[in-house]
């Protein structure tokens, strides 16, 4: 069956799902493939299930007109929504970086949701199967549309673009994640580029952060650009803190609004002036904007400020590298807050650089002095000297239990790997008053 064919069925059935644990009743079922499962078994389930359709790359053994083979399910599902996309003549926004992407998505898309009908990515689906089907869970009165992207090596950037094809973009940062896969520093830049070189392309613009010098070197050359930071930029902003929380004040036409933030941190500053900047250049009023990210509210381990009892958590364990633990580390540690401690899970994907990276981190703790340190993974297991270690989060977590803190202040933060959140259901289930 043709894309346009498919298309036609799409716009009377326009629901689409991969999971039959979660059928979409009158929905159409993409039978995805995946190194532990097979969805072309579970085809008739979802009809079953209240289906319209499914899509399906393999025969089943049971003849039904519901049933449409195609060469390959994943690339039927990426061409699709290509072509959905490719009926929306609104603007496509969208965000790629190493740290930062999916915060800044949910900043952007609550500051256009003030002025515009706005899709965007739902939680992290930012990959070969999540980019398509946030597109095609656009409905046709959209204005504008957020789409994140994630990447783990070169070319992948490039790919999404090809389905997305978006008329702005955002790279938030370029650190060192994924090291392993796009070969060093140089290769995520490489990579995260590739937004850079879609966009250029195509003739669109660029949101950039000024302060980060290394994306104008990225940019070079290309002058279709909104630009955004501290100084130097077509809008700035300077920041503060309220306790452990960040305030900005965007410089507006001599305006002193602050926004107060939910945010934990000042490295969280370029996903705030991100989603000013952009709100700015779409019209919507610094008032408006102001409400947006005051409202906004952190979550799913995403530098959450928690209470467990006597103790404050500062969760920051959807993800780890590098670049984000040492500004964690760093910006946790110039806080005013009281017997601090540490709880740190091992970062992934480091390749050769891992044991490198692992002592560097160790260093830069043993930089401050903390009430107490638990590091976690067998990252960590030859470099950890007099620091308590754990194989792995289960054990941390019994020793937690064991010994909880009390009147403490934590950072708990690793890749996800590492299962760190662990750590905190046992801190908040085991809490002690005083």
């Amino acid at each position: 069956m043709t894309i346009p064919k498919l298309y036609e069925i799409y716009r009377s059935h326009p629901h689409v799902f991969t999971d039959t644990r979660n059928v979409i009743k009158d929905g159409i079922f993409f039978a995805l493939k995946g190194g532990n499962f097979n969805g072309n078994e579970f085809a008739h389930a979802a009809l079953q299930g209240g289906a319209a359709y499914a899509i399906t790359d393999e025969p089943t053994g049971q003849e039904d007109e519901r049933i449409i083979l195609v060469e390959d399910v994943l690339t039927t599902l990426q061409h699709l929504a290509r072509h959905h996309r490719r009926q929306l003549n609104i603007p496509v926004i969208a965000i790629t970086g190493s740290n930062g992407k999916t915060t800044t998505k949910e900043l952007v898309t609550a500051v256009l949701k003030t002025g515009y009908k706005t899709y965007a990515t739902a939680g992290n689906l930012n990959n070969h199967i999540g980019v398509p089907l946030t597109l095609l869970r656009i409905g046709m009165d959209a204005d504008i549309v957020v789409v994140e992207m994630g990447a783990n090596h070169q070319k992948e950037i490039a790919d999404y673009c090809l389905i997305a094809e978006p008329t702005h973009g955002i790279i938030t940062n370029c650190g060192k994640a994924h090291i392993e896969g796009f070969g060093g520093e140089e290769g995520v830049r490489k990579g995260k580029g590739e937004l850079y070189d879609y966009i250029r392309l195509h003739n669109g613009t660029i949101f950039r952060n000024a302060d980060l010098h290394y994306l104008k070197e990225m940019a070079k050359g290309y002058h279709n650009e909104v630009t955004y930071g501290a100084d130097n930029a077509t809008y700035t902003a300077s920041q503060t803190e309220r306790g452990i929380f960040l305030d900005v004040l965007p410089h507006i036409n001599q305006s002193e609004t602050i926004i107060h933030t939910h945010l934990v941190g000042t490295y969280n500053f370029g996903n705030v002036t991100t989603a000013i900047a952009i709100g700015l250049h779409f019209g919507i009023p610094v008032q408006k904007i102001k409400e947006a990210i005051e409202a906004y509210h952190p979550d799913n381990s995403r530098s959450q400020w928690l209470t467990a009892g006597s103790n404050q958590i500062i969760l920051d364990a959807y993800n780890a590298n590098p670049t984000s633990m040492e500004a964690a580390i760093r910006n946790f540690a110039k806080t005013d807050l009281k017997n601090k401690m540490l709880w740190i899970g091992a970062m992934k994907e480091m390749g050769d650089a891992e044991r490198a990276e692992h002592e560097r981190i160790i260093a830069l703790i043993q930089q401050y002095q903390w009430a107490d340190v638990i590091l976690v993974g067998r990252e960590f297991e030859a470099l950890h000297g007099a620091i308590k270690w754990f194989e792995n989060s289960n054990a941390a977590a019994d020793y937690i239990a064991g010994n909880t803190p009390q009147n403490a202040s934590i950072l708990i933060k690793g890749s996800r790997g590492a299962r760190m959140e662990i750590m905190k259901e046992t801190l908040m289930s085991n809490k002690k008053e005083n």
